[in-house]
């Protein structure tokens, strides 16, 4: 795919009441505006990235999942080899994410009905074009093969931009793929191999925690006033794309990058326990989000955990490296 065209009539909304009306979505303006990095000069792009070096070895919860994955048989280098592929694939995955966020950002200027929304959604949109360029510039300088957006990302994606409700756009992006975004940077150090790519996802972090609560304030009450089809639409929106995202992280590419049987792969990453805790790790910071906005319904916690993806919720996280 060389490119995602989505042709969408959106609203475009001014107000011409300037005085505050979010008082809580100012205040993250301004937090917003005091924590901005510059990709160029806070991040250390000397610290070499050592990618497909060989690597330490892993806990014995991760070795064991080595030992019942399709790649044992190819000896402990392809471990090392997934690993790194692995890291590439989540950071491309990453930037195109990024970029979707990017266009998001600037589409919530346009609709969102209130100044102080607009104010935060553009700081958002600055954050998202200085995430692209770090992630770009990673990808470009330090690793050799970068991947191209996955299917199902893209999916999401064109969903999000071809449906003109602002709050379902808002809803997918920064309920879903940003907390899932914010879950994965926060998880760096237990995923990742090198220190540049750490430290980079440790800066996105923080403005994704914040994107995150403007999501959060966006969106908490409105669907209380919704009507129940209104709800249930949303509700479905929720679980397709928790759907598609849950395909993601099956790694279907990676699987063919480094030639094993991609039905093998698929069915290893389905049910390993270790990749099961991942994606339930980084899916409760979603669960949490919608917790918050009043969506976590009976018929989205019954979706989410036949998707077994609501595992970790409500406790605190701590992965085993892999």
């Amino acid at each position: 795919m060389s490119g995602l065209s989505v042709t969408t009539p959106v609203p475009a909304r001014l107000t011409w009441r300037y005085e505050s009306e979010m008082p809580r979505v100012l205040a993250l303006y301004e937090r917003a505006k005091s924590a901005q990095w510059n990709a160029t000069t806070d991040v250390d792009w000397s610290i070499p990235v050592p990618f497909g070096e060989p690597l330490p070895d892993d806990s014995a919860f991760a070795m064991a999942s080595f030992e019942a994955s399709p790649l044992a048989a190819r000896g402990r280098p392809m471990w090392d080899t997934f690993r790194w592929e692995l890291q590439s694939w989540m950071v491309s995955q990453f930037l195109h994410g990024e970029q979707g966020a990017l266009v998001v950002a600037a589409r919530l200027v346009e609709v969102v009905p209130d100044l102080d929304s607009k104010y935060y959604a553009a700081s958002q949109a600055a954050d998202e074009a200085r995430h692209v360029e770090a992630f770009s510039r990673y990808l470009r300088e330090k690793v050799p093969d970068p991947y191209p957006i996955n299917p199902a990302l893209a999916e999401l994606l064109e969903d999000l931009l071809s449906d003109a409700r602002w709050d379902i756009t808002a809803l997918g992006m920064q309920i879903i793929v940003e907390a899932l975004a914010m879950a994965a940077f926060r998880l760096a150090n237990s995923t990742f191999h090198d220190r540049l790519i750490c430290d980079i996802t440790r800066l996105v972090a923080r403005d994704e925690a914040r994107h995150v609560s403007f999501g959060v304030l966006s969106l908490e009450g409105i669907y209380a006033q919704m009507t129940s089809a209104e709800r249930a639409d949303r509700e479905e929106m929720v679980l397709e794309s928790a759907s598609l995202m849950r395909r993601r992280f099956l790694l279907e590419d990676v699987w063919e990058r480094i030639e094993v049987d991609r039905d093998e792969g698929v069915d290893f990453a389905a049910h390993n326990e270790l990749m099961i805790k991942y994606r339930q790790a980084i899916f409760a910071r979603v669960v949490t989000a919608l917790a918050n906005i009043g969506l976590l319904t009976p018929r989205v916690r019954s979706g989410l955990e036949r998707l077994d993806l609501i595992g970790f919720a409500d406790r605190s996280i701590r992965l085993p490296r892999a």
